[in-house]
């Protein structure tokens, strides 16, 4: 298997070396995301965007607490990996697999079942309200899909190995483009197509993730004994899963009451911010890859007691955001108009018009978001998960306060900041926690969460 140690070398080489093929994924995805929505807008008509936007909050909320959650599970795996203790790490690995299985079976029927409610709650335009309902339902469906793609690629990049999740993810996404336009254009499915074709690409991607833990390629190897119930590893994978997924769903509420906002605002401006996030989604997500190459970088040097080469990552990290914000501002102002027509259509002036103010605004803040993807995943490779749900907090209280400014006075101009201003006070909490943390003492702090 392609594994990167990270705890020797060069800081900023080696999390570039392993960021590499996490940003490729990212924008592969977002990619996959915008043809998505491409052939949504195209096949389907711009109600059909906004149906599978009003979702997104939803999204956010469910399998943001599912991936924040494998995310949490595979920083122990890293440490792990960083002590070079192979017994610890094959009980961390297969105790995490009985956690995921437990999701599994809570949140698939659950969310299946309030899935109604939870879209009427946002005020859901009724003119869109089918066709949501149709596609939030089965993509709730495939909950078990989403938790096998996202922990059994979680698990392979805590050994290091951050290329195969990219192959495998690649490869998961052009059978979801083609399932796209199989079931729309082919079996005449509608939205319902589009929603199939993408549980069905993930538990493909999730399939061939578990292939490598399989044959002689496989990163450790794991015994029947393993496979046993460990209350210890359990606690600890908790200690450090919830709150990340906990962090990802309260941020998410935030974004749930800014959808609230939008949907009162009409289906053009729901259409309209629908396709300037995909669109900022691709330019923010490669961002989001650093940050989760951050996390495991920490985790692996926190397990080998490498307190310097811990501060360095952080430096190293600000660098690449910095300069990635900083092409990211031109090359998406010069073509968002080009995407957003590409999405909405030449028809839709207006939808447009909004689209565009909301990605120049927006723009504007990719450093804030950058750094703040830096400061929380050291928090979380640190395993200090529990003061990183203060961060979803300070989303959450962000989106909100732009939210009630839109409805009040400032309209669409208020929805166009509730992202900076939640990254913002996000930001400035993990920035002062990062400090205090590792001045008192990581370790310290550490022993007293536990």
């Amino acid at each position: 298997m392609d594994a990167i140690d990270l705890t020797h070398g060069s800081p900023l080489k080696k999390i570039l070396l392993f960021s590499l093929p996490l940003v490729g994924g990212s924008i592969f995805q977002q990619l996959y995301n915008f043809i998505d929505t491409l052939i949504v807008g195209r096949l389907l008509g711009i109600d059909a965007v906004a149906a599978v936007g009003v979702y997104y909050p939803l999204n956010f909320l469910i399998l943001g607490f599912i991936q924040g959650s494998c995310i949490g599970f595979s920083i122990p795996l890293s440490h792990s990996v960083g002590k070079q203790d192979d017994q610890e790490s094959r009980e961390f690995l297969t105790n995490a697999v009985w956690l995921c299985l437990i999701m599994a079976l809570i949140f698939t029927p659950v969310m299946m079942v309030s899935a109604h409610s939870l879209l009427v709650a946002l005020n859901t335009p009724k003119s869109i309200l089918k066709m949501a309902l149709t596609f939030t339902t089965i993509s709730f469906f495939g909950i078990p899909a989403n938790i096998l793609y996202n922990y059994s690629a979680d698990a392979l990049r805590a050994f290091g190995d951050s290329i195969h999740p990219l192959y495998f993810l690649m490869a998961s996404l052009v059978l979801n483009i083609i399932l796209d336009l199989v079931f729309v254009l082919g079996f005449h499915l509608g939205i319902a197509g589009i929603a199939w074709a993408t549980v069905i690409s993930e538990f493909v991607g999730g399939l061939l993730n578990l292939m490598l833990f399989r044959g002689n390629r496989q990163p450790i190897t794991v015994r029947r004994a393993d496979w046993r119930w460990r209350g210890p590893r359990i606690k600890r994978m908790c200690v450090i899963g919830l709150p990340m997924g906990l962090e990802y769903s309260v941020s998410a509420i935030g974004a749930i009451i800014m959808q609230d906002a939008i949907n009162l605002l009409g289906p053009t401006i729901v259409a309209a911010q629908s396709a300037a996030e995909k669109i900022r989604q691709l330019f923010t997500l490669p961002m989001e890859s650093v940050g989760a190459a951050i996390a495991t970088y920490q985790a692996q040097n926190d397990g080998a007691q490498a307190r310097k080469r811990m501060k360095a990552g952080i430096f190293s990290g600000i660098w690449i955001q910095v300069v990635y914000s900083a092409v990211a501002f031109v090359v998406i102002n010069l073509f968002k108009t080009t995407f957003v027509t590409m999405i909405l259509g030449h028809h839709a002036a207006s939808a447009v018009q909004s689209a565009n103010q909301y990605i120049f605004i927006i723009s504007f803040f990719f450093p804030v978001h950058g750094l703040l993807m830096i400061f929380r995943n050291t928090l979380q490779g640190w395993g200090h998960s529990l003061y990183a749900i203060v961060s979803g907090i300070g989303e959450l209280l962000g989106r909100s306060l732009a939210s009630i400014l839109a409805i009040t006075s400032l309209g669409f101009v208020g929805i166009c900041y509730a992202n900076p201003v939640a990254w913002g006070f996000s930001l400035i909490y993990c920035v002062v926690m990062v400090v205090w943390v590792f001045r008192r003492g990581h370790q310290d702090v550490t022993a007293s969460e536990l």
